[in-house]
């Protein structure tokens, strides 16, 4: 039996992309919706062979006999499907989007079978129990931990009667989070308004007009085209001085895949994932009780560094209680602001609320958003991020020449002290129709040894959804991002940097992977923290039209503007973990019917957040990190790490007190020794201690956020 894709291709896929690129980059741009479905059938008979081959009685369970061939051969499977999946999320058309639905239950149905596979999990208990294991390297012993802990979670001790139950599961959720995605971005494209009249767009900065007016251009429009993309959306809510344009933004955006989309959004009622979401929950709670755990958020601490469901919900209330005070100050002063000085007599509508924050922002510490702007050419500001990178962790980023999927598209190499490349990665910055919406990174490729000794380099994609660059008066200009995308680029860079910079040769456990859920934040939320330091800004910025560099007096105010509101932007944040936490353990999946996810969100709102709900809002219907990105009772995971990231960037502020930067070497040796070199090889509770000294303290995160 053969389970080594170095063999020659049937001559019917010798051309197909998705085999070809063997261990190197796919060519994207050559991939086809019709090359996916007889790639992934034989990668998934490719796989399976080698399954029934490391369960052979006659196979030996050590590393080498068993462990490294599995990999290999679903490293091969993974690889290709993530390809197609991040297609599918980044350059979607209807084609691709039924190929990749079409493959999905198989693909699921696989990687469900192999974590139920009874067979398999005896031969990885017989090699952790066996004389090879002590001579095993630290990583390698964690990939056979975690692969253990995995069988178990995955149904491999459920007995026979109830696996094709389970399988069934992981099945349909794949197709409902799927489907939940799709929604959302057929939701988010199928609506674009026309605005046929200049004046009503009083209060809009030039460049957010001239990127209308070339969206109405592009869909054959006379006039100015606002979508529900995030760069065409927001502008709108924070600067248009025409109230009824705000209102119909407003209405339309949190309407979305809801039973109002068609009233509201022009939407589908197929987009409604009302449904979708109770059905989601249901399936969640059937599985986590199959494997012995009371609900589901409990089933997902198993891999996590939070103990209890007690503990994280009392984290997060406790972490409510704190913020709420300053949340109320933050309502109170823009509700008083709005009606004196906005004349909004009737009070603050939830379509006033950013339009009302960005006046008093203005009036508080003169200057705008769009006035910081400006010192945002997003060419400057990868120069900066890359400064910081290669000045903290010894390394050099240039640019290279990479298959892409989208002209937009950047690659980049990261090479070490020596010059050699130690990984790649992509840059996807601009939104566009059939993206996906947010920001992202992902693993293109993991960092392993591989059996002829060579390693393998990782590769990573960091995705945005910046507004592209636009012309004005006929002359294209340099693409300009807001600090909030600035700090949207450091955070997701601070994921790429976990990935692309491990030294661990194990794949299961190298960069991101094997990382606790709660904690794989930590290298993002504490590259943010960069984003607020003069020494940083000073040399990333160059105004787009002088391209002199950001004025210290204008520093100065975003700093003291750093945390306006934080009160009311913490609340929101916790108010949305512990919806995703409830909705996972302490929510009735069997007597529930209709808008009751609709009506947890609305009673914890009630509770604990300070801004009166709008009737309206369907926010909950598209929350895609949880009923399609893989954060389902781990969304508190962003406030749980941010501990974690503030502590250990208050490290760095030590440092500057010492070296008069923050920017210290020393410290980002160590910060990466012990903490992105590692990747998953260890607990990340031994890996913070091992950077810090101690255990982390909530101190730092209070203190940045202004809540102390």
């Amino acid at each position: 039996m053969n389970t080594s894709l170095s063999a020659p291709l049937p001559p019917a896929l010798q051309n197909n992309p998705l085999l070809t690129f063997g261990r190197g980059i796919a060519a994207y741009s050559e991939i086809k919706p019709e090359h996916i479905t007889p790639a992934i059938e034989f990668l998934l008979k490719h796989a399976q062979d080698a399954v029934d081959l490391a369960t052979n009685p006659n196979t030996l369970a050590t590393w080498d006999d068993l462990a490294e061939p599995l990999e290999d051969a679903t490293e091969s499977l993974g690889r290709s499907w993530s390809v197609i999946s991040h297609l599918n999320s980044v350059a979607d058309t209807p084609e691709l989007r039924a190929a990749y639905g079409a493959m999905l239950p198989d693909v699921t149905a696989f990687f469900s079978s192999l974590g139920q596979n009874l067979a398999l999990y005896q031969k990885f208990k017989e090699l952790s129990k066996g004389p090879e294991f002590t001579k095993l390297n630290r990583a390698q012993k964690k990939v056979i931990e975690n692969s253990l802990r995995d069988f178990r979670l995955g149904g491999a001790e459920l007995n026979d009667a109830d696996k094709p139950r389970f399988a069934q599961i992981q099945d349909e959720q794949a197709i409902l989070g799927k489907a939940f995605s799709d929604h959302v971005l057929d939701a988010t494209d199928g609506f674009v308004h026309l605005v046929s009249n200049e004046s009503d767009l009083i209060g809009l900065p030039e460049d957010v007009k001239a990127a209308a007016a070339d969206t109405a251009q592009q869909k054959g429009l006379k006039g100015w085209a606002f979508t529900l993309h995030f760069p065409s959306y927001y502008p709108i809510m924070q600067y248009s001085e025409n109230r009824e344009l705000r209102r119909l933004m407003y209405e339309a955006y949190v309407t979305r895949s809801s039973e109002l989309g068609p009233q509201y959004a022009t939407g589908n009622i197929a987009w409604d994932n009302t449904q979708n979401m109770l059905d989601q929950l249901r399936l969640r709670d059937e599985e986590a009780r199959m494997l012995g755990f009371a609900n589901f958020a409990a089933l997902s601490l198993a891999p996590k560094m939070a103990n209890t469901v007690d503990e994280v919900d009392l984290f997060l209330t406790n972490f409510a209680n704190k913020s709420k005070p300053y949340a109320q100050r933050d309502w109170d002063e823009l509700c008083a602001f709005a009606k004196t000085e906005l004349g909004l007599i009737d009070g603050v509508q939830p379509w006033d609320t950013a339009f009302a924050a960005e006046r008093l922002k203005q009036e508080r510490y003169s200057f705008s958003e769009n006035e910081l702007k400006q010192y945002f050419p997003l060419p400057k500001v990868l120069d900066g991020l890359f400064g910081v990178i290669q000045t903290l962790f010894g390394v050099k980023i240039e640019a290279a020449d990479l298959p892409t999927w989208h002209a937009d598209v950047q690659s980049f190499s990261v090479k070490n002290a020596k010059g050699n490349i130690v990984a790649y990665f992509y840059l996807d910055p601009y939104a566009r129709s059939g993206k996906r919406g947010g920001a992202w990174m992902d693993d293109a490729r993991g960092r392993r040894e591989l059996p002829n000794g060579e390693i393998q380099i990782p590769v990573a994609y960091l995705v945005c959804n910046f507004a592209p660059p636009v012309k004005v008066d006929g002359i294209l200009r340099q693409p300009t991002i807001t600090h909030d995308d600035v700090i949207t680029l450091f955070h997701e860079s601070g994921h790429g940097l976990h990935h692309l910079l491990t030294q661990v040769s194990a794949l299961g456990v190298s960069g991101i992977n094997g990382v606790e859920w709660d904690a794989v934040e930590l290298p993002s939320q504490f590259m943010e923290n960069f984003c607020w330091e003069w020494e940083v800004l000073e040399k990333m910025t160059a105004h787009v039209e002088t391209g002199k560099p950001l004025p210290r007096e204008l520093f100065e105010k975003i700093l003291a503007a750093k945390n306006f509101q934080n009160g009311l932007m913490t609340l929101r944040q916790i108010v949305m973990s512990l919806t995703d936490w409830r909705l996972h353990s302490h929510f009735d999946t069997k007597s529930v019917q209709g808008q009751a996810v609709l009506e947890l969100s609305r009673k914890i709102a009630a509770d604990f957040n300070v801004i009166p709900q709008p009737e309206i809002s369907r926010w909950i219907n598209t929350f895609s990190h949880i009923f399609a990105g893989g954060y389902a009772a781990g969304y508190y995971s962003y406030k749980w790490a941010e501990v974690l990231s503030a502590d250990a960037y208050s490290a760095f502020e030590e440092a500057a007190k010492l070296t008069g930067s923050v920017l210290d070497p020393k410290t980002g040796s160590r910060y990466r020794e012990e903490i992105l070199e590692v990747g998953g090889s260890r607990p990340a509770a031994e890996s913070f201690k091992a950077f810090r000294g101690r255990e982390p303290s909530i101190d730092a995160l209070l203190r940045h956020g202004g809540l102390a």
